[in-house]
């Protein structure tokens, strides 16, 4: 299994970039995947959430209104849309997958924790300049 993140970059503040996820070894129907970062000298935390379907997202606070996940799961790849990019955004985001099945599909409104998931991609830098 491999979650391969790309899309990252520098981009000054007020910028956009798309990150890709795409995932080898793995259906993506039968997952529900998120979006986390991690700063230098910070803990790693959540940026999104997406369920197998599309039909749940949601966003840490920071980041809402601003971040747009969607996934493709023709293609097997996840994205986040970031647009209005701010310094603090600055960190290396990584991907991740959990794996979901048809009988629990109503458990997919609720987020897991970065405990829960399965797979990890490799992460993607992403600087902001100001």
């Amino acid at each position: 299994v491999q979650l391969q993140a790309s899309g990252g970059g520098l981009v000054q503040a007020g910028g956009s970039l798309r990150l890709s996820c795409v995932a080898s070894g793995i259906n993506l129907n039968y997952y529900v995947m998120g979006w986390y970062r991690q700063a230098p000298g910070r803990e790693r935390e959540p940026v999104s959430y997406i369920s197998s379907d599309s039909s749940t997202t949601n966003y840490a606070a920071s980041v809402k209104d601003r971040f747009t996940v969607s996934r493709d799961n023709a293609k097997n790849t996840l994205y986040l849309q970031m647009n209005s990019l701010v310094p603090e955004d600055t960190a290396v985001y990584f991907c991740a997958a959990k794996k979901t099945s048809a009988s629990k599909r109503y458990l997919e409104i609720l987020t897991p924790t970065e405990y829960d998931y399965d797979h990890w991609g490799q992460g993607t830098q992403v600087t902001v300049s100001s």
